[in-house]
């Protein structure tokens, strides 16, 4: 069979939401992603009480551990907590947050814009 189906479109590994635990899109090294289902483990994480940072955090060491893989994900809680982290070189990424529109490409990259009308 030519081709492969990527982790975007199975459910659990590229992005997963829930109204109660929070949503979650994913980046990276496909097959990893999709072998730890990556945005569930992190959901998963949040629902057991962990910030969307230290979730996806700990759900990438995890990833990298179990089969070697890198990537990154955005998170974000009901609650509004959110994080954009990535054991890549770079990541590409933005949210905004009322006001404010906050991106950035490398790990320590935290810039913000406000928003105007």
């Amino acid at each position: 069979m030519v081709g492969r189906v990527g982790d975007t479109s199975i459910i659990g590994s590229g992005g997963y939401d829930d109204d109660q635990s929070g949503a979650v899109s994913c980046t990276g090294h496909g097959e990893s992603i999709m072998k730890v289902t990556l945005a569930r483990l992190i959901l998963f994480n949040m629902e057991l009480g962990k910030l969307a940072r230290d979730a996806v955090d700990v759900s990438l060491a995890y990833m990298g551990e179990r089969v070697q893989g890198g990537g990154g994900a955005i998170a974000i809680a009901p609650s509004g907590d959110w994080a954009a982290r990535f054991t890549t070189q770079h990541m590409v990424w933005a949210t905004a947050k009322g006001e404010s529109l906050f991106y950035g490409l490398d790990p320590q990259d935290m810039f913000e814009e406000k928003l105007s009308k």
